[in-house]
């Protein structure tokens, strides 16, 4: 059994290691694009600064190839904000950014935000909670976006090992994409089954991209973008960068079953969306977990979370009153 003849000549056309791209090479490509870093973070304290002093020593100061580095501070209640200021970068709270707009929550309404507050021509994710990152990361996702214009979206891939009781597991870290992710995109979104990893916290795209497609709140923004961006601009739009190495905490069971319930709460709004489901009834956003504890039936305690889905709609459709045309409008945390 073979992936498609499409899949398959993607991954070779559209697959490149970090590597493959030096620093030096990419200033020159360049040419007057301007290039933004958005970290979304939330109490991130110990690793944030080590993140941001990468990029400014090796990306701005050494070579000239990024021009902003913004952190979201995502309701940290610890010093995450003044790590990352002291680190060199510029610092918004994510609720000072469209404050007439009502506050939500989650990892997707902090990228959003982070696109809204940046001004560059190309922006590039980097997760906040890294603790071997290196500037391979930024130039590896900007490669194939200076130097080919028919790539709009870049994604990251790497191994992630898992340390359990039996030892390290070099590759068992994605343990929702394996389970959740994967088996419905190759359902659905076949087109799709040449990603490594569908749910990676680094990607890049280019700006009007970014802004012409809607950011899912919560942790479905991801699998959010790869399906909208292929309907919009096709898998040939779309490519794929081996990172090397990601090690960062791993969530608990039972957080990674709240994402997995809004992961797949975002793919069954696209399908509906798409006219490809018909529910004779919306599914439920209640999801019921147990943990140990005294209740009234069984001997655990039932804890019920609300994983609806909610989404910012795309920037570029956003009045002007509330967006200014041509002004991000930067409001830095005091």
């Amino acid at each position: 059994m073979r992936v498609s003849a499409e899949v398959g000549t993607w991954l070779a056309r559209r697959s490149s290691r970090a590597g493959d791209w030096w620093a030096a090479e990419l200033v020159a490509a360049k040419r007057g694009t301007r290039v933004s870093v958005v970290i979304p973070a939330r109490d991130e304290e110990e690793t944030v600064g080590a993140i941001v002093g990468t990029i400014r020593r090796e990306l701005v100061e050494r070579f000239p190839l990024v021009d902003e580095i913004l952190v979201v501070d995502s309701h940290s209640t610890d010093a995450t904000a003044v790590v990352a200021r002291a680190a060199g970068a510029d610092v918004v709270a994510q609720d000072a950014v469209f404050p007439e707009l009502e506050s939500l929550a989650g990892k997707g309404e902090a990228l959003w935000k982070g696109v809204a507050e940046t001004t560059g021509d190309l922006v590039v994710f980097v997760d906040g909670d890294l603790r071997d990152f290196t500037a391979d990361y930024v130039t590896g996702l900007l490669g194939p976006l200076l130097t080919d214009p028919g790539i709009a979206y870049v994604k990251g891939f790497y191994h992630r090992p898992l340390a359990g009781t039996a030892g390290v597991e070099p590759d068992g870290g994605g343990r929702v994409t394996e389970l959740v992710a994967r088996p419905l995109l190759n359902m659905y979104w076949p087109e799709l089954a040449g990603f490594v990893q569908p749910l990676a916290g680094e990607y890049a795209g280019r700006r009007e991209v970014l802004e012409g497609i809607p950011f899912v709140t919560h942790y479905g923004v991801e699998v959010g973008h790869l399906i909208d961006l292929l309907e919009l601009h096709g898998l040939d739009a779309l490519a794929q960068v081996d990172l090397g190495h990601r090690t960062h905490r791993h969530q608990s069971t039972q957080a990674l079953g709240r994402m997995s319930a809004q992961i797949m709460l975002s793919l069954m709004d696209r399908l509906e969306r798409g006219g490809r489901v018909i529910s004779a009834a919306p599914p439920s956003t209640s999801l019921a977990q147990f943990r140990r504890g005294a209740g009234e039936a069984v001997e655990r305690e039932l804890v019920l979370t609300d994983v609806a889905l909610t989404q910012r709609p795309p920037l570029e459709s956003l009045p002007p009153e509330i967006r200014p045309e041509n002004s991000p409008a930067l409001r830095r945390s005091a």
